[in-house]
């Protein structure tokens, strides 16, 4: 879906038409439809995965024939297609099919850029001249877009932008070079295995030096800025064009990532001017943008941005003047703001998530862009949940979605600031459908060490206090993610073929400390150079408590089970309190937080070279000789993300040890273990027959 200019309608692929949907009337006009949507030659059809107008609306840009780049499908064909003649021409056609990535037009609309082969092209709209920009990229040095590590832990994945005037492109080159690839086999496509090399930065090892480079639109010589520090002790994260000046406004994050930098870079002058300065004794946070989390948005035509901080403690919005000075808090108050959602500047408004009363709803607000208001909460009382907004260009319409753990998804057209329905017979009141799941709680657990952490419990079906049920933790632990959020999908367990409630277990959720949770930045942050550690006594602390809480706990059955971080902690709970967790099911961990990347690592770590010891009490690796229970090993052996090397370490350690368990790796796929006919299935079934054989469901 993409937005008209004006905010009022919304255009997307309707059954193969390119069509513009008026919000307030409902009216459906096609734009292109689908008997235009060929491609030249072959006639073939063009599914739609993306698509963007020129500003005059005369031409479209359609992204189709996407592949996979690590986790999203960024690499594709490219059309354009002309809307009164009908003419469909393909841009890139010179390059090899499927290698376009992050094709985009020029403000001005008459040209387009893109990345191919780790290279930058310009290709005019109505000749269809091609202009290639850079000629030294390769899969080690990188234009115009990232590596995977800057991918997976930045969110960067477009790497250039063009200049507001149409007149340059700015991009990133990553210099990986130096950085060592990681080397996945692949041993199942062919008779002799190949090599899968991936260029991926361990943990202790210095970052790819990256640089930022200004380049004119018609060819020419890069120039490149004179960023000061070393590139290769430092992080360029965010980079824009400031608007009405042709300056560029850029984040560098020191290695350890607790200090944060702004600067403006004056692409004409060359002068590099330090603006803002944020420091940490943890890490610094840095929100990863997105259309619905816009830091660093302009005001006052470039005078002064938003920003997001938590330097008093608390995630907060500011606003600041171009020059770092004349800084106004925008959200005072101890509490928690998720995201920014729109900024209204003709009204002084800004629009933002945040749930002050219960950090595990979400809820939409507003207060004024000047710091002399107070926040507002626009969404009506009613409707406790989680709500989220897509904010329309004019900040008069939004399309509104509403879950909680009882509530499926569900979506409404609503006006703003008035929150009220477009239209009341396709209101979420009206369409809501909410499931009753009485056996579904949330609660708070104080536990021995004095830290209150917040949980869900789903009981069995027709529960009986006097009887005792095994339990199963769904657990992450990290602070990348939390799993105590009020949604639908509370109470539910993927993995397990059929329902856990009718099956005859307790299933519960809690989140520790250090996860991502609306609680202050002490809370989130108190988990530095902790990881393995603090979060995993939370874990089994609360767990405890519960226990001398609730009778009905068959501490006799006590499983666990996690992926990815998750799965890390389900490893350390298991080795670390044989006492308590007596099954586990872990999917794609992290046996050794030496063997991950270092963005992630070093952040949440620190230096191995400053404090390794931190890192080996933190790995799960360093406690597997203490397996008392039943370990079920999962992962697969194509993961780019958590490399197969973590579970053949852990798998030594625990031959080492004589610890028997089992193990299932799935070949070739990647850290979803997703790809390959049957493997959903087969990893439902392997994980729900392992949970009934060593945890046993129902009443005792």
């Amino acid at each position: 879906m993409h937005w008209t200019a004006d905010g009022n309608a919304y255009v997307t692929g309707t059954q193969g038409d390119l069509a513009l949907t008026d919000i307030r009337t409902g009216t459906k006009t096609v734009l292109i439809p689908q008997d235009k949507l060929r491609a030249p030659g072959n006639n073939q059809r063009l599914s739609i995965s993306d698509f963007v107008f020129t500003p005059d609306s005369a031409n479209v840009l359609i992204f189709t024939n996407t592949a996979r780049v690590w986790r999203y499908n960024t690499r594709g064909d490219y059309y354009l297609i002309n809307r009164a003649s009908g003419l469909v021409r393909q841009v890139g056609k010179e390059r090899p099919a499927q290698s376009l990535m992050f094709a985009k037009l020029s403000p001005n609309g008459r040209a387009v850029a893109y990345v191919s082969e780790h290279n930058l092209f310009v290709e005019d709209v109505a000749t269809g001249q091609v202009t290639q920009l850079t000629t030294d990229g390769t899969r080690k040095r990188i234009n115009g877009t990232f590596d995977w590590v800057y991918e997976e832990e930045f969110g960067c994945r477009d790497g250039f932008r063009w200049s507001p005037d149409s007149k340059q492109i700015a991009y990133w080159q990553v210099d990986a070079t130096k950085i060592r690839d990681y080397l996945m086999l692949n041993t199942t496509d062919s008779v002799y295995s190949h090599v899968i090399p991936v260029e991926y930065p361990k943990v202790g090892e210095a970052p790819s030096p990256t640089r930022i480079g200004v380049v004119s639109a018609t060819g020419g010589p890069t120039v490149w800025l004179a960023i000061p520090g070393d590139p290769q002790q430092y992080y360029l994260n965010r980079m824009d064009w400031i608007p009405s000046s042709g300056n560029l406004f850029v984040q560098q994050l020191n290695r350890k990532q607790n200090e944060s930098k702004l600067f403006v870079c004056n692409t004409g002058t060359q002068s590099i001017t330090p603006i803002y300065t944020e420091t940490d004794k943890a890490w610094v946070d840095v929100r990863v943008r997105n259309s619905n989390d816009p830091d660093g948005e302009w005001l006052n035509g470039g005078k002064a941005f938003v920003w997001v901080s938590e330097k008093d403690g608390w995630r907060h919005i500011y606003r600041v003047g171009i020059d770092g000075k004349g800084e106004t808090l925008l959200t005072p108050g101890s509490y928690d703001i998720e995201s920014v959602s729109h900024i209204d500047e003709a009204t002084n408004q800004i629009y933002f998530i945040a749930s002050p009363q219960n950090t595990n709803q979400r809820y939409l607000y507003r207060t004024r862009l000047d710091g002399k208001g107070k926040a507002e909460r626009l969404t009506p009382a009613g409707l406790d949940g989680s709500h989220s907004y897509v904010i329309s260009p004019n900040g008069k319409l939004a399309q509104h979605t509403f879950t909680n753990y009882q509530t499926p998804s569900v979506q409404e057209w609503i006006s703003l600031p008035d929150h009220k329905p477009v239209n009341a017979s396709e209101s979420i009141a009206s369409r809501m459908k909410p499931v009753t799941k009485s056996n579904v709680s949330f609660f708070n657990v104080t536990t021995e060490d004095g830290v209150t952490v917040d949980g869900w419990m789903a009981k069995p079906t027709n529960f009986d206090s006097t009887k005792k049920y095994p339990i199963v933790f769904y657990v992450y632990g990290e602070p990348a993610s939390s799993t105590v959020n009020d949604v639908f999908s509370i109470g539910q367990n993927r993995l397990f073929q059929g329902d856990m409630a009718n099956a005859g277990y307790l299933y519960v959720a809690l989140d520790n400390r250090g996860t991502p949770n609306l609680k202050g930045a002490a809370w989130r942050k108190s988990i530095y150079r902790q990881i393995g550690r603090i979060n995993i006594r939370d874990q089994a602390m609360a767990a405890k408590k519960l226990f001398t809480q609730h009778a009905f706990i068959d501490t006799s059955r006590v499983a666990v089970w996690g992926w990815s971080g998750g799965g890390s902690t389900t490893l350390h709970l298991l080795f670390q309190y044989p006492e308590i967790y007596k099954t586990g099911i872990s999917v794609a961990a992290v046996g050794n937080q030496l063997f991950y990347d270092n963005i992630y690592q070093e952040r949440y770590m620190g230096l191995p070279q400053e404090n390794r010891e931190d890192f080996v009490a933190g790995s799960p690796v360093t406690y597997a000789k203490n397996l008392r229970g039943n370990l079920l090993y999962i992962h697969g052996t194509g993961d780019d993300n958590v490399h197969y090397d973590n579970a053949e370490l852990l798998i030594n350690e625990l031959v080492k040890y004589n610890k028997q368990f089992q193990v299932m790796p799935y070949p070739n796929r990647s850290h979803g273990i997703s790809e390959g006919e049957g493997t959903q299935q087969h990893l439902r079934t392997l994980y729900t027959t392992y949970l009934r054989t060593h945890c046993p469901p129902g009443p005792r």
